[in-house]
């Protein structure tokens, strides 16, 4: 698990897949940053990937490329919507250490827009398999 862990955080894209009541799965390509033992993503509040997530909190992450192609192989997760002030900051750190200038511009962007506090933020966290014996 810590190697596909690993393969996650250091992507520069992954695809969070969510999944609709009806129980059809979604994947949108997404920044993804580790902090600690979990991986954090940001979003529009509004967004699908959003909704879903209050719905269901059974996600799929796997490597992929910035349009969305997946690269390896799916792994199985939970995600939560973080609302307090320090996993926020948390997950803010982790992003812009490694998405650098690129993070900051979509911050300066985001703020400038009003956007900024309208974002949500989500933790991931995969879950262990049980091994086959």
């Amino acid at each position: 698990m810590l190697d596909d862990f690993r393969k996650l955080s250091r992507a520069s894209y992954v695809s969070l897949a969510t999944f609709r009541k009806s129980g059809i799965k979604v994947a949108t390509p997404v920044w993804c940053a580790a902090s600690g033992e979990a991986l954090y993503v940001f979003s529009a509040g509004e967004a699908g990937k959003v909704k879903r997530l209050r719905n269901n909190n059974q996600v799929q992450m796997a490597v992929c490329d910035m349009r969305g192609n997946v690269l390896g192989d799916w792994l199985q997760g939970t995600g939560e919507l973080v609302d307090q002030d320090s996993d926020i900051e948390k997950a803010l750190i982790a992003l812009r250490k490694k998405y650098g200038w690129q993070m900051y511009l979509l911050d300066v962007g985001a703020k400038l827009s009003g956007k900024f506090h309208q974002r949500a933020y989500i933790r991931l966290h995969l879950l262990e398999l049980p091994r086959a014996s």
